[in-house]
Parts: C-alpha cells; structure tokens; sequence
C-alpha cells in the first residue's frame, strides 16, 4: 500500500522559526503556492492517479478558487491545522479552536465532510496524545499525525506500530497512517517525503519504494519551486533541509509514481477495513505507552 499526500502549505510556512511562525507576519511574504500546485496538478492528471491533500485553513481562506479546484478534481481534502503550529506548542484549548477554524473553512469552500488531519511538522509528542480524542469527536476518521521515531518535532518512538492501525476510544474509531521507515546500522531513517526524499539520490529511491509494501508520502507546493526566495535567517542546517534538491524534486516525483502504485487515504481505508488481521489499538493504552 503506497500512499500519496499532499501538505498544501506556501513556501514561507517554515516551522520553529521566528521570522515565518508569527500569523501576523504572513502577508508581508508574496504567495507561490500556485507554482508548485499546478505542477502537482499537472504531474496527477498525466498519471491518473489520486491523492489525498491536506490543506492548511489559512491558506484556504487566503486562495480558496485553488481549494475548490482540488475539490473538483475529485481529489480528497483534510486539514494541515489553520495557524500551521507546532501541537505540543499549543494547549489544549488552543487545538480545539485552530482545528475548528481550519475544518469550517475548508467544509465551507469544498461543501464536503473533513475526514482526515495531519498535524503540522508530525509534531506529536506522548504528551498530546490527547489529540486523538478531540479529532474523533469531530468525526475526523484518518489521522497522518504519528511519526514512529525521533524527530527534531517531537516524534513518537514508543507508538506501537509503523504501519496502519485502527485506534478504538469508547464509541469512537480513527484510523491512523503513520509515517514509514526503514531500519539501517544508524537507525530509523525516513525517506518518503519533504527534505529527506529531496537528499536522497533516485537510484536510492528506487530500491525504496519498490522494496517497501506500505509508504506515506508527503510533499508540499514549495518542493516544486525551485525559484522560490530563501527564508535568510535559517541555520545553515535548516538551510540545507528547506532548499537541497528543489530542482530535481519534480522529476524524481514524475520517477517515482511511474514505477510503483499509489492510491489516496480514502481508498487507503477501504482495504484496511476490509482487512482480516487489521491492527487494533486501545486508546487507552496509548496513553501508558
């Protein structure tokens, strides 16, 4: 099962950073997100195949012709959030308010039901688990959140599986994606989208896929754009991961869909439930993990 997603976000939605993570600061930056998008677009189309794309609410509210022409694609829609902050950077109360912002706008535009969510930059961490409970009352069915290892944005090692699993809560269900991995002499090691797909030659990329039964990709407009500005008071580190390989990303893409199978989150669901030996979690246990 090799899934295709999409993180709709612009070029300067660069996160833990001070210039770019201010709201406030947004309207100063000129939007590009129709650069990348149209090559996402175009690249679907000429391959027949569907994605699923999760859109941040701000950028919905600020574009929303571009919103609905994905919706009339026929290609599924979740939310990136609205404000694109960090989970464990945010109370409680303060997920709740930007998750509803985010799935009443994009409800608003598209006229169709939000099902699936992924948090910006995974950043879940043991102690926002709670955030499992807050998407399943708001009949969020698929979550792209958990990021099964360590990560400079929190990550979740101790989550009990890397591939997709069923999580059950009292009268509640979501069914969880989350990202693969493939285990080396270093570790665990990510190679199916943002920085870590560009880094890696195709060659590399190749074997991967093609030796991987299950991926979760993930790709943003801005991996599309070589052209875009550079954000100037990154880490020469942050540098390297934000802006390596942007004009090969394209290609690789283009490579990598010809040769393996991919489908979006909804039909991605459909054969988990129809999955005998389906994994299912405890809620509940989550929490002790």
């Amino acid at each position: 099962m090799k899934i295709l997603t999409f993180d709709i976000e612009d070029w300067f939605h660069i996160l833990d950073n001070p210039s770019t993570s201010d709201i406030s600061d947004w309207k100063k930056y000129e939007s590009r997100l129709n650069i990348g998008l149209e090559r996402i677009l175009q690249l679907l189309n000429e391959n027949n195949v569907k994605a699923t794309f999760f859109i941040l609410g701000w950028v919905a509210e600020k574009h929303p012709h571009l919103i609905k022409k994905i919706s009339e694609l026929g290609y599924s829609i979740g939310s990136h959030s609205y404000r694109h902050q960090l989970v464990y950077n945010q109370s409680r109360k303060e997920f709740c308010k930007d998750l509803d912002k985010s799935i009443f706008i994009l409800e608003d535009i598209t006229g169709q039901k939000v099902k699936s969510y992924r948090a910006p930059g995974f950043s879940i961490k043991q102690d926002t688990i709670w955030f499992f409970e807050e998407l399943m009352e708001r009949g969020i069915e698929i979550d792209c959140s958990i990021f099964p290892a360590k990560r400079g944005h929190g990550g979740l090692p101790g989550f009990p599986s890397s591939k997709p699993t069923l999580i059950k809560f009292n009268e509640y269900e979501i069914f969880e994606f989350p990202i693969n991995f493939k285990n080396s002499v270093l570790g665990k090691f990510i190679f199916s989208g943002g920085g870590y797909f560009r880094v890696m030659p195709k060659a590399i990329l190749k074997v991967l896929f093609n030796n991987s039964d299950y991926v979760m990709t993930y790709f943003h407009p801005r991996d599309f754009d070589p052209d875009q500005p550079m954000i100037e008071d990154l880490s020469f580190f942050r540098k390297f991961k934000s802006y390596y390989g942007l004009h090969s990303t394209f290609e690789k893409l283009n490579f990598v869909i010809k040769n393996n199978q991919f489908i979006d989150l909804e039909k991605a669901t459909q054969i988990m439930k129809n999955k005998s030996n389906l994994l299912e979690i405890n809620y509940q246990d989550l929490l002790k993990t």
